[in-house]
């Protein structure tokens, strides 16, 4: 199995006068088609590890290729470029505009290159809601949805471009046991279908038990590494 996230020697220094280490030496790769999650207690290095996987962050030396891309001479638009092409993202907070319906939201993203959506985006869009079980809601505004519902407009929206990789940054914090195992086997669905690449960052043991693979970050380092 080709390796779609590969990190070589990644170190991560915050601050220029009062230097703060968060990654030392860090190697890591995913293989293409994985569901995996990255544990960690609060400041052990795992959300940012996950920002310089998704080109948010930048590390302080060492190498991330994405999907057979260094990111090492790719500049800010460039970064842009890979990130919106290959990776989607949820986070604990959906952030959805209010305004804008569910369908609207689930568009954002293919809007950055193209404003008006083509027919077959719309279509695109609205098989995505169905597939999150929200077709009766396609047309609600996000302040109209309920928070499992907003959470599932997010995973459709992360999908709209196709990414290759998903990154899902607590994606079940802030709901109940419930709507967290409905999350849970969504992505588990998404990962079968499309052969999409998932990590996820998470506090939740049951949902990291449930993964294919387990990393484990602490004081900035890899801690442990299980693979079922």
């Amino acid at each position: 199995m080709d390796d779609i996230v590969q990190l070589k020697n990644i170190n991560k220094i915050y601050g220029t006068i009062i230097k703060t280490q968060v990654l030392y030496d860090v190697d890591l790769s995913f293989g293409a088609g994985t569901f995996n999650s990255i544990i960690g207690a609060s400041g052990s290095g795992k959300s940012t590890l996950l920002n310089i996987i998704g080109t948010l962050d930048q590390p302080t030396s060492g190498i991330v290729n994405i999907a057979g891309n260094s990111t090492t001479n790719l500049d800010r638009n460039g970064l842009a470029e890979l990130r919106n092409r290959t990776i989607g993202f949820i986070f604990q907070f959906h952030y959805l505009l209010p305004e804008f319906t569910a369908l609207e939201n689930v568009l954002m993203p293919y809007r950055i290159h193209q404003v008006n959506p083509s027919a077959e985006a719309k279509e695109w869009a609205n098989e995505l809601l169905n597939l999150v079980g929200l077709s009766k809601v396609a047309n609600n505004k996000a302040t109209d949805m309920s928070g499992g519902q907003q959470q599932r407009t997010a995973i459709a929206r992360s999908l709209i471009n196709k990414p290759k990789i998903i990154l899902a940054d607590e994606p079940t914090g802030n709901l109940d046991s419930d709507s967290t195992e409905i999350i849970y086997e969504l992505l588990r669905d998404i990962n079968a279908r499309y052969g999409t690449t998932f990590i996820i960052v998470t506090h939740d043991q049951r949902i990291a038990e449930k993964t294919d693979r387990i990393v484990e970050v602490k004081d900035g380092r890899i801690h442990l590494d299980i693979r079922k």
